[in-house]
């Protein structure tokens, strides 16, 4: 009766051991508000492409910099660092820092005067949020069954896409409002543009969220290892060349996961982050119609993807299917290949944006299975290193190279603003396929690395 009580004051299931459902699904309420955090203060920067480069009078190449590289440098280079403390250390503390810091660095952008004030700024931003993604899925598996995990990461991963369209609908709405205003002046600060005035209005509620991270329990670590591969009791950091070790025995699983995951980043958020730039030069719309077009299907097609996905993979997996999660994922960016490719280069905006949300929905599938995935295959005290260096590569390559790539195109293939449609179906074009063939390919060792994972678990627990 003692043990029960005491099992029930922990939050805990006391027949499994896993935390019990109303404090697992509070922390992924908890993340899942932080994330749409993260993505607003991140992806704001995409709706105001337009006046900033009227401000700033930048390029398109200049321009995706911002978009990418800035946050990028930071963000994928400290993930790493903080992701190993994030597998031996407090993890609520650590995503509350994180909170506290790119909230504060969003505003700094609404006070930035030049192109290098922004840059640095945006770096920041990158900062704070390099301490989210690996930390936040190493609770989150800790707290749920490998059968019920695609479930709550896809939740979590819905706040990538309310995120945005949140950051499209409210930015798009609160630029339309003031623009005709004159400009505000601030203490401290002085004259502020519009889109200086949309960044502090939108970072500082952050400090709120940070505090609701710290209130999250952290759930008791599983599958902790010591090094040589043995089981261990209590979570400390492995040394980097046994993270490398165990990384390189299942190379055949890891290196297409992470080659696949990276290919569809670069031609995704490559595209993404022009999205709204798209429909302003092809059809003439104005931020107000993008932000709530686009953030409608942002909010509703991609959420519902999201859940769909998750739902799939679970389906699967009672069938006795353990590539569930990459089988997914496959299917996902299979069936999103003809509708990549065609939105762009519709004639009809309203078709372009009804296309544009049926893709939303297939390739929103994936990011729930596809987080589930790794953290199925990966031992705790790696979760959030192997996490990180899946981060890394994502955003290196999605954010940093991707938005480059379309830009590229843009501006030195067709030679025109005006021709960015091209560009985005030409990105689609090239990149999709091999995405397809390496999730494809990482089916088979993915199967054989959850039998593994499992045997590995028993052995522990």
């Amino acid at each position: 009766m003692e043990s029960d009580v005491h099992d029930h004051q922990a939050g805990t299931n006391a027949a499994s051991g896993w935390p019990s459902p109303a404090r697992a699904w509070y922390a992924v309420a908890v993340f899942t508000l932080i994330t749409i955090l993260a993505f607003v203060d991140r992806q704001l920067l995409v709706l105001l492409v337009e006046p900033i480069k009227a401000d700033l009078n930048i390029s398109d190449t200049k321009m995706s910099f911002l978009l990418g590289f800035a946050f990028i440098m930071f963000y994928a280079f400290l993930s790493l660092p903080i992701a190993r403390l994030a597998d031996v250390y407090s993890r609520k503390f650590i995503v509350a820092c994180g909170v506290t810091l790119w909230s504060l660095m969003t505003a700094a952008c609404g006070m930035a005067g030049s192109y290098w004030q922004l840059f640095l700024a945006r770096m920041g931003v990158g900062c704070g949020e390099a301490c989210n993604g690996p930390a936040t899925f190493s609770i989150i598996a800790d707290s749920f069954p490998p059968e019920k995990l695609a479930k709550a990461t896809a939740v979590i991963s819905s706040g990538f896409f309310v995120g945005n369209g949140l950051a499209l609908i409210v930015g798009g709405a609160v630029i339309q409002a003031i623009s005709g205003m004159p400009d505000l002046v601030l203490p401290l600060v002085g004259k502020v543009r519009p889109w200086q005035a949309t960044f502090i209005v939108v970072g500082l509620p952050g400090l709120v969220l940070a505090f609701l991270a710290a209130s999250v329990k952290e759930p008791r670590r599983r599958g902790v290892i010591a090094p040589g591969g043995a089981p261990a009791g209590r979570p400390r950091s492995l040394p980097l060349k046994e993270i490398l070790r165990w990384l390189r025995s299942d190379w055949k699983t890891y290196l297409p996961m992470y080659g696949g995951m990276s290919l569809r980043a670069m031609y995704g958020l490559g595209a993404a982050v022009w999205i709204p730039a798209f429909f302003i030069r092809t059809y003439g719309w104005s931020i107000g119609q993008v932000g709530l077009a686009v953030g409608l299907v942002q909010l509703t097609l991609a959420p519902a993807g999201l859940l769909a996905g998750g739902w799939f993979a679970e389906r699967l997996a009672r069938r006795g299917m353990d590539d569930a999660n990459m089988r997914v994922t496959l299917i996902s960016t299979v069936a999103a290949v003809p509708t990549s490719i065609l939105f762009p280069l519709l004639p009809d905006p309203y078709w372009a944006v009804i296309v544009y949300g049926i893709n939303t929905f297939l390739v929103s599938l994936s990011p729930g299975p596809q987080n589930a995935a790794l953290q199925t295959v990966t031992p705790n005290q790696i979760r959030a290193q192997a996490t990180a260096m899946f981060l890394f590569l994502f955003n290196l390559i999605g954010f940093g190279i991707g938005p480059l790539i379309v830009a590229l195109f843009t501006d030195y293939l067709f030679g025109s603003e005006h021709m960015l449609r091209y560009s985005l179906s030409l990105n689609f074009a090239l990149l999709s396929p091999p995405a397809c063939l390496v999730f494809w390919y990482v089916l088979k060792p993915y199967r054989a690395s959850v039998a593994r994972a499992r045997e590995r678990e028993k052995s522990i627990v």
